[in-house]
């Protein structure tokens, strides 16, 4: 499963302040059970426009990493693009996900 979180800093935000509280998050997600891997991006053509992906096990290790009472009062949720963040890896050539509620593990 792979989360995309994108943020959007206002202006006159802290960009330096913001990078360390993201790279703090990311460390937090890391020790979370089924991660996988993440990656922090910052836009080229719009430095404003910050972007968190990482990758899970399964949808419901993703759900649970947010759970922490210290991931969830990180700083840069205040941020954070109000869009759905979960997907699911399509394949080349393989069957499209399905749109039905599922397990999320």
């Amino acid at each position: 499963m792979i989360a995309v979180v994108r943020f959007r800093l206002p202006e006159g935000y802290d960009a330096e302040g913001f990078r360390l509280d993201l790279e703090s998050l990311l460390g937090v997600l890391a020790a979370a059970a089924g991660f996988e891997g993440g990656t922090i991006g910052r836009n080229v053509d719009d430095p404003d426009l910050w972007l968190l992906t990482t990758t899970w096990v399964n949808p419901g290790a993703y759900r649970r990493a947010l759970s922490p009472h210290e991931v969830r009062l990180s700083p840069v949720w205040r941020v954070a693009v109000d869009e759905p963040s979960a997907y699911e890896p399509v394949e080349p050539g393989g069957a499209l996900n399905i749109g039905a509620a599922r397990s999320i593990g």
